[in-house]
Parts: C-alpha cells; sequence; structure tokens
C-alpha cells in the first residue's frame, strides 16, 4: 500500500518519535508499505513521521542515488555502491568526521532543494527488521541519506540547516506547500 506523504507544517513533522517494541502492530506490512511509498513518491529514504506515524522507524536506499553516477563520480564516495537498510529504534553513538555540503530535498517538502551541511559519518545503534541489534558506522552519501531520515524521527526538517536569511526567503513556499499549493507526482495529505 502506498500511503500519502504528509507535507510541511503538519505536527507530526516536529515530534520527537518513540521508540516501539518487536510487537508494534503490522510491523513487517507497515515497512513493506514503506518500501512501496517510497519508490513511488521516487526517494532515496523514508522516515515512519511522513506517513503520519510518531515512532522510530526509517528505511533508506543510497543504492539508487550511485545508480545514476557514472565510475568516476561514484569514486568520490567512499559507500559506493550505497546501501538499503531498514532502521528501528534508531540513536546516533557518534558523529564524526568533517562537515560537507551536498545538496539536499525532502518528500515533505516538494520543489525545494538546499545545500546542506551534515557530519561525514554517523555511528548508530539501531535494530533492522528482525529486531536483530546493531552498532554501524556508516559514511559518504549513505550517512547523509541516514542522518536526513534521522532527522525526521528527532522533530528536525533540512530547513532547520539554512541560514534564517534564506530560510525566509524560502518561507512563502513552505506557507504554500503547507497549504496544499504545490503540485507533486505523489500522493500528499496538508496540515488543515
Amino acid at each position: 500500500m502506498v500511503f500519502p506523504i504528509v507535507a510541511y507544517g503538519a505536527a507530526v513533522l516536529r515530534k520527537m518519535s518513540q521508540d516501539i517494541t518487536p510487537d508494534y502492530p503490522g510491523l513487517k506490512t507497515l515497512i513493506d508499505d514503506m518500501w512501496e511509498t517510497m519508490y513511488a513518491s521516487n526517494g532515496v529514504g523514508l522516515a515512519a513521521p511522513q506517513i503520519n506515524k510518531d515512532i522510530r522507524l526509517f528505511v533508506m536506499d543510497s543504492l539508487q542515488i550511485f545508480e545514476n553516477l557514472d565510475d568516476e563520480e561514484q569514486g568520490v564516495y567512499p559507500d559506493a555502491p550505497g546501501i538499503k537498510k531498514v532502521f528501528i529504534n534508531a540513536h546516533i553513538v557518534s558523529l564524526e568526521g568533517e562537515a560537507w555540503v551536498y545538496n539536499e530535498g525532502c518528500l515533505s517538502i516538494p520543489k525545494i532543494r538546499e545545500d546542506v551541511l551534515r557530519s561525514e559519518s554517523v555511528t548508530l545503534k539501531y535494530m533492522d527488521e528482525d529486531f536483530k541489534e546493531h552498532t554501524d558506522t556508516f559514511n559518504g552519501i549513505s550517512a547523509r541519506v541516514i542522518l536526513h531520515e534521522y532527522d525526521h524521527i528527532d522533530g528536525k526538517l533540512f530547513i532547520d540547516y539554512l541560514k534564517p536569511l534564506r530560510k525566509k526567503l524560502l518561507q512563502g513556499k513552505l506557507n504554500d506547500i503547507s497549504k496544499g499549493k504545490v503540485k507533486v507526482d505523489y500522493k500528499m495529505i496538508f496540515p488543515k
């Protein structure tokens, strides 16, 4: 099932998400539906708050990004060819490396892309879809996608990293998104 994506302005996008247990109702189906929703929306990551669920769950597939890069471009990133993973109850252990800029977008904030500075690598403690615990370090593009989705489960958005003047210049577009005045090729729900 493809869920509608929650648009900018919805309270769930600013809420700290809660850890879940292995008996969370319909978890396997929810994860399958999140993959389907992410791919149907042409995303590379999707967090539960983006489908109106305030739980610490996100999926990401950085393999898609590398499919669109030539060999030389791929060689720039240490995580080539990318990863595809489910993250449950993720918590950051550490952020390391030199921060770098990359142009980000978000399914909940369509038609806006901005340069965001993020750490080079992230070490996360998390559960996989079978509730097996992991502590892993990710870097490059994969770390970037993970940190973007992780922000969602902490109630943050990529626009929070922008300088105040830049954010003020975008305010009209952000207001239009929250009012439903945006055309996208995927289903969305807008705040009332």
